[in-house]
């Protein structure tokens, strides 16, 4: 018999809310095989609600990375200013990161090196956050800041700028060297100079030019 959509939904927030606690009391990757001989489930049961691994990582994806879309989402819907709006999309997901790690170091590396592996079912979720943080490049550029450089450039620029701050796996070598003090010195610093307008062959107010 067909699971309704409803039903279908709960049982794969079951499942993958399962696996997130499997993985930390073994602290090890479950496979497909591994997480329906845990689900209770007959393997036809099983496999119509996740038909193959990708769709059970999805899954367990989804639920790790809920509160930061949700995060992301009420940022981007605020009326903050762009600087400081700019400032909270990285923030609040950071502190989410944090926050798992100093609870559980063990599990926290153990996911992060479960998303390294599987980096192409993860990509949809990186290319969502691009997309809101390009929206708040918009804002600012409408504010008046990034003069003369394209979305793209500066989307770019300002991933790799934080990328510690948005890279779970920075907490695991930087730790508390991480502070939103200095996330928002970066962020104060992205918004003063930031631009394009300072010659030909420069991206930012800097003189430093690339040796050829």
């Amino acid at each position: 018999m067909s699971l309704s959509a409803q039903a279908l939904q709960s049982e794969r927030d079951r499942i993958a809310n399962m696996v997130l606690d499997l993985v930390k009391a073994r602290g090890a990757e479950m496979s497909y095989a591994s997480v329906h001989a845990e689900s209770g489930l007959s393997r036809a049961r099983f496999e119509q609600i996740f038909a193959d691994y990708d769709e059970l990582f999805d899954a367990v994806a989804q639920i790790w990375l809920a509160e930061h879309l949700q995060v992301m989402e009420e940022v981007l819907a605020s009326d903050l200013p762009s600087n400081r709006k700019m400032y909270e999309f990285f923030r609040r997901r950071f502190i989410i990161s944090r926050e798992r790690f100093r609870a559980d170091p063990a599990t926290f590396t153990m996911l992060c090196e479960m998303g390294a592996a599987n980096m192409e079912k993860v990509r949809s979720y990186v290319d969502l956050a691009d997309h809101y943080l390009c929206e708040i490049i918009v804002q600012a550029q409408a504010d008046g800041y990034f003069a003369g450089l394209e979305i793209d450039e500066a989307l770019s620029l300002i991933n790799q700028m934080v990328s510690n701050y948005t890279l779970p796996d920075a907490l695991i070598y930087l730790g508390d060297k991480l502070t939103e003090e200095k996330l928002a010195q970066i962020t104060d610093t992205i918004f003063i100079g930031l631009s394009a307008e300072t010659g030909d062959a420069a991206s930012g107010i800097n003189t430093i030019r690339v040796a050829s």
